[in-house]
């Protein structure tokens, strides 16, 4: 309630007040790093085991690793599908680190810049609402239903984070014309990128998930709900 009620208004006053609206670049990137704290303070806050760590880290590997073996087919990568199985099996806050972390280890290899808040937000947020979605009992860990929030997740809110946040980048002004144009120009994109998260959802969710709930049973880690269905 404080980032959003107070925190981000006054950084965007300061940008319009003392830098005369000319570092919304800037100010935009802040507002990123903002929405990101409240998902890390969270998961920090409910203390979660060391054993648990070590398969978020290992799943942020896996991530990375798949990112970097198909850095030769532009936007096809399996990040946004290994953060959908993390949340589905660890929940929301799991999900929205394994999103978050991908981003930014995988940009160690691809390049840090200006768009990796933007990507670790928008990676995140797939992840966190797939974990809330699921225990709400609105998503299945079936084949199917993975799929369908993969490509609807990665168009809509991968894509509908990241279009204007390039314009942001470029520096154009922010207006109905130019975002029509960067969407449309941004949807091929897009549609190689969900296409990618639905293909990877299809081959590796169910033999994830059930490596997944091994492990939970055999480390003792039942207080996360078992996915049904699987």
């Amino acid at each position: 309630m404080f980032l959003i009620l107070i925190l981000i208004p006054v950084t965007i006053w300061i940008g319009i007040t003392l830098f005369d609206d000319r570092k919304y670049f800037v100010i935009s990137l802040a507002i990123a790093v903002y929405c990101m704290l409240p998902f890390f303070l969270i998961f920090e806050g409910r203390k979660p085991q060391a054993r648990e760590l070590l398969t978020i880290a290992v799943l942020v590997a896996i991530a990375v690793a798949g990112r970097a073996a198909f850095f030769m087919v532009p936007s096809f990568k399996p990040v946004v599908a290994v953060t959908i199985i993390s949340a589905v099996c660890f929940g929301a806050e799991s999900g929205f680190l394994v999103g978050a972390l991908s981003m930014l280890s995988s940009n160690m290899l691809f390049g840090q810049g200006p768009w990796t808040p933007w990507q670790m937000f928008a990676a995140g947020i797939i992840g966190f609402l797939a974990g809330i979605l699921f225990q709400k009992g609105w998503l299945k860990a079936r084949k199917i239903s993975l799929c369908i929030y993969g490509f609807l997740a990665t168009v809509f809110i991968y894509g509908g984070i990241m279009n204007p946040a390039s314009l942001v980048m470029t520096s154009y002004a922010i207006t109905k014309r130019n975002l029509l144009a960067i969407y449309m120009s941004g949807l091929p994109v897009d549609l190689v990128h969900a296409s990618a998260t639905v293909i990877f959802l299809w081959i590796a969710s169910k033999p994830m998930i059930e490596k997944l709930e091994r492990i939970k049973v055999k480390y003792g880690m039942m207080n996360y709900q078992l996915p049904c269905g699987a």
